[in-house]
């Protein structure tokens, strides 16, 4: 009885020719995973949510519909605010570079960028206003200043904190995208 499913040997139906899913370069990705501290806080959020959706059950049954609605809104605030913290970070495809910031999102096309380049300067230590030593992945743009301009990623963010062989991984994966796909 010949099991078709198990065997080395058997003849795929789909075309050699078909791109993989991370092949497709048009759509935004991440080039490198989120760090264990932004994941970290993004589950000890939902963690959070999942005790105000309790709460809200629990004042659904006992007290007025409106007491409901702002508690569950207050979850779904928390729910989305733990998804947004989790889509932080800088994204690249073909058609340009994005930094995903909590509140803010900047694109800037590959015509645009002159380098990305790593730099060791003072860096921010998990967002903070308390500065430290570290290494910075700068964008440079046509026709503005490299002068305040917030680094794409810094080794002491929630993304690299303690783990600066992924930051340069991260930063080199990045470097590369750019020089691959800005014009010279």
């Amino acid at each position: 009885m010949p099991l078709p499913f198990l065997t080395a040997d058997r003849v795929f139906e789909a075309a050699d020719d078909v791109p993989l899913p991370y092949d497709d370069r048009d759509r935004w990705r991440r080039p490198y995973r989120p760090g264990p501290w932004r994941v970290a806080a993004a589950a000890l959020a939902l963690l959070l949510a999942s005790f105000v959706l309790f709460a809200a059950v629990i004042i659904a049954a006992t007290a007025e519909l409106a007491s409901v609605g702002l508690v569950f809104g207050l979850a779904l605030l928390v729910i989305a605010g733990a998804l947004r913290l989790l889509r932080v970070g800088v994204w690249v495809s073909a058609r340009g570079l994005r930094q995903v910031a909590f509140f803010t999102t900047r694109t800037a096309p590959w015509e645009q960028v002159v380098s990305v380049r790593t730099v060791q300067q003072p860096v921010r230590w998990l967002g903070l206003p308390r500065t430290v030593q570290g290494q910075a992945l700068l964008l440079e743009r046509q026709g503005r200043t490299a002068e305040g301009v917030p680094p794409l990623m810094s080794t002491h963010n929630l993304d690299f904190l303690g783990r600066t062989e992924a930051f340069d991984r991260a930063a080199d994966s990045v470097e590369v995208w750019a020089d691959e796909y800005r014009p010279h």
